[in-house]
């Protein structure tokens, strides 16, 4: 999760929410950071998740359904502020649970 995470958020350093629009490659590289991030959430352990209610596992889980089954409906709005508003508050709660070691 992390290292996708932090590969979103580098994809769209200096870049604008019209790159999304007008650069085919970046739309579908941060889409697919954004699924293996889901992905990844869904493969957390329950009990992992339940150890770090910060982090809202459904709904990460819930957007990489959305993208994955919805791929003809993507609203690059959200995916423009989920990677610029989201991702690195996500990215500060993983650094510290994998500092701690808090995922096992």
């Amino acid at each position: 999760m992390l290292e996708y995470a932090r590969e979103a958020v580098t994809l769209m350093r200096d870049k604008t929410r019209a790159d999304l629009d007008t650069d085919r490659a970046l739309g579908l590289a941060t889409l697919r950071c954004l699924e293996i991030v889901g992905e990844a959430a869904y493969h957390v352990p329950e009990s992992v998740r339940q150890q770090h209610p910060s982090i809202p596992w459904l709904a990460i889980i819930g957007t990489r359904h959305r993208l994955v089954h919805g791929y003809d409906l993507v609203d690059y709005d959200i995916i423009w502020s989920t990677i610029t508003e989201d991702l690195p508050s996500l990215i500060a709660e993983l650094e510290k649970i994998v500092s701690t070691g808090g995922g096992k």
